[in-house]
């Protein structure tokens, strides 16, 4: 199982089933990758194409459930910011080995000629506390689909199952549309766009559940679809990974004006 996944920076697929789709670098425990503008020849697996990036500027590596980032820089700091955070980062200096990087969604920032490049790092295997584990019990367990709660997709899996929560007998599902709206009345969610809740899904789906949905045959996109999120939502629900006591990370529902006029 993967402990992190590398978007680079752009498409690299010139097939056109793929083609405006980047190739995802997948990365076990103990794989490296380095990443720079490149040697003759390639010689790194991240490649950034700016004439103000050392050719070999970097390395990434793969522990049990986080990443480490080395800077080979002599005098350049790298940034790590958290996607999912207020603005969180961290600073690696030059010269840094093994840096330990605690996100789960990171984008990895250098300074470049064109201003500035970057790519992506998803670690969707962080482990959490199980409550029910003991101390001293043996080797921890891990549980198979850790899902963060403080997540901005966990918000989503959320509103994406708030019908059937509400009421199991309900089998319409929320629309990507109507999930933004859902959300948008929260202060993390104010610049939430379809195309985010898009990508959460698929994460979701393709990820941290690891769903085999398949791909619907004519469909854009392949995975955007009405029956992936049944899929997500049925899943979720059937093994309580999404439950009543969580509708409460939801903004509060507005009564309809007819109610509030009677009121």
């Amino acid at each position: 199982m993967e402990t992190i996944i590398v978007q680079p920076p752009g498409p690299s697929r010139s097939d056109a089933v793929g083609a405006g789709r980047p190739q995802l670098l997948h990365m076990g425990p103990g794989d490296v990758a380095d990443f720079g503008r490149g040697l003759p020849g390639g010689g790194v697996s991240i490649v950034l194409p700016d004439p103000g990036i050392s050719r070999r500027a970097g390395r990434l590596e793969a522990a049990e459930d986080y990443w480490r980032l080395s800077n080979f820089s002599q005098d350049a700091a790298y940034v790590v910011e958290n996607l999912e955070g207020a603005g969180e980062y961290l600073t690696v200096a030059p010269g840094r080995l093994g840096a330990p990087v605690p996100f789960e969604f990171s984008r990895v920032v250098l300074p470049a000629l064109s201003g500035t490049a970057e790519f992506k790092v998803f670690a969707p295997q962080h482990a959490y506390l199980d409550e029910r584990s003991a101390p001293g019990a043996g080797e921890q367990t891990v549980h198979p689909y850790a899902l963060d709660a403080t997540a901005k997709y966990f918000l989503v899996l959320v509103a994406l199952c708030e019908p059937r929560l509400r009421d199991p007998s309900d089998s319409a599902l929320p629309g990507v549309g109507d999930i933004v709206e859902r959300l948008r009345p929260l202060e993390s969610c104010r610049d939430l766009t379809r195309s985010a809740v898009n990508y959460h899904i698929d994460y979701l789906a393709c990820t941290k559940l690891r769903l085999d949905v398949g791909e619907e045959p004519g469909t854009e996109g392949g995975g955007r679809t009405g029956a992936k999120r049944a899929g997500l939502a049925s899943f979720a629900l059937r093994f309580g990974l999404v439950r009543e006591e969580h509708l409460a990370l939801l903004p509060t529902r507005r009564r309809p004006l007819a109610q509030e006029i009677r009121a």
